[in-house]
């Protein structure tokens, strides 16, 4: 009897068997134990199961034109699968979103009648569910940051579109940095997760969380100081200022040289 079952266990196919009975306990344990990703997320971003629903309707009313109705991309519009809340919130909080027509850039623009911090936040919480991304962050995330420190970021990573303070500047093919002057700590914060437009994505491992409140705490202070010479000249840095100063003194010598010659025509006359 027990050579018998020897064999049997010494079977080719009994250790596949094993084998896939072990892997089948395992993801099926896992699957009832720990929830879904999606699932998780949207609980976060939304704190409201209702959210999804009311989130989906909206976005079916005035997005799925340009998006698909289940967020698959179109001619139009990219997919929104996995893109997050935090892209929906930037997007549509800033007017971005919806597009008014379609163009190199979607620019900033004053929000429709439907969006509402409500109507955002219900948005989000369905994009959330269609594979995940990146989370709305919280107050605590976008506040309390070191400007020193978040200026030695800023300036590493950000100046080279944005301009020292923030004032934004042009780049290729009819796009642009926008200016930061308007944006909210929750926007700029966004803005470095999701990357959008031209911008690329400075995930946590590029910045990190507290560094991403340090740059936060830069921007909103530089944004806020006093031009000391009176006339910023739309901050924009030494080239923009040494032009101001070539065009005034060209013309000061210009009509210096004017006023020289007719002075000598003048005693000449005489």
């Amino acid at each position: 009897m027990n050579s018998i079952t020897a064999r049997r266990r010494r079977h080719p196919l009994a250790r596949l068997a094993v084998v896939a009975l072990a892997l089948g306990l395992l993801g099926g344990g896992y699957a009832v134990a720990a929830p879904s990703d999606s699932t998780a997320d949207a609980a976060v971003a939304s704190g409201k199961a209702d959210d999804v629903a009311e989130g989906k309707s909206l976005f079916v009313a005035h997005c799925a034109s340009c998006h698909g109705l289940s967020a698959e991309g179109t001619s139009m519009g990219p997919t929104l699968v996995g893109v997050g809340a935090a892209a929906v919130d930037f997007q549509v909080s800033s007017g971005r979103m919806p597009a008014a027509d379609p163009s190199a850039q979607a620019p900033r623009k004053p929000l429709g009648e439907w969006v509402t911090p409500e109507a955002v936040r219900q948005l989000a919480a369905y994009v959330q569910t269609l594979g995940g991304g990146p989370t709305i962050p919280t107050k605590e995330m976008v506040s309390g940051g070191d400007a020193a420190k978040g200026g030695e970021l800023f300036r590493a990573n950000c100046i080279q579109c944005h301009n020292f303070v923030g004032a934004g500047g042009a780049l290729t093919y009819g796009k642009y940095a926008p200016d930061l002057n308007e944006s909210t700590p929750e926007q700029i914060y966004e803005a470095m997760a999701t990357g959008p437009q031209a911008m690329p994505v400075f995930n946590d491992s590029v910045v990190k969380p507290e560094n991403k409140a340090d740059i936060i705490a830069y921007i909103t202070q530089v944004r806020g100081q006093v031009d000391p010479g009176g006339f910023g000249l739309g901050r924009i840095g030494p080239v923009t200022e040494g032009l101001v100063v070539w065009v005034a003194g060209i013309s000061f010598m210009s009509l210096a040289a004017i006023w020289i010659t007719a002075k000598k025509r003048k005693r000449t006359s005489k």
